[in-house]
């Protein structure tokens, strides 16, 4: 089987210092790629925390929340408190729900595609990876 990397590996006349090894990625293990992904989805969680967090401030300290309170308030006449619904504390717990859904649906995504990726390696042969030692 001749891929384009091959081709192109057989073209090339310069040659390095170094040692040049060609390895063929065959196989990723599934619980490897889980806990890398549920690590990903960690960090993601945290930034996503972070984020709401930030963005509260930066909109109570700028007081859009209390000018979309007060337009509220003149629509509705009053019978919808903004500053009770949209609290510090309902934020942060969306913010929380968010975040747990989103370490979920990454880990199970990281799953997913490393099985897609070892089911896709006996139709395509893997994919060629160079290494070079200095």
């Amino acid at each position: 089987m001749s891929t384009v990397a091959d081709k192109l590996a057989k073209k090339s006349t310069r040659r390095s210092g170094g040692k040049q090894v060609r390895l063929r990625l065959v196989y990723v293990d599934f619980w490897s790629a889980v806990k890398l992904s549920f690590l990903g989805a960690v960090a993601l969680a945290i930034v996503t925390m972070v984020s709401f967090f930030l963005v509260y401030l930066v909109l109570d300290a700028t007081g859009v929340l209390s000018q979309t309170s007060k337009i509220l308030d003149s629509i509705t006449d009053g019978s919808i408190d903004l500053q009770g619904l949209i609290g510090l504390p309902q934020v942060m717990a969306f913010g929380a729900v968010v975040s747990i859904l989103n370490l979920i649906v990454f880990t199970v995504l990281g799953a997913v595609v490393a099985g897609i990726y070892n089911m896709a390696v006996k139709v395509t042969g893997g994919l060629l990876v160079g290494f070079m030692s200095n």
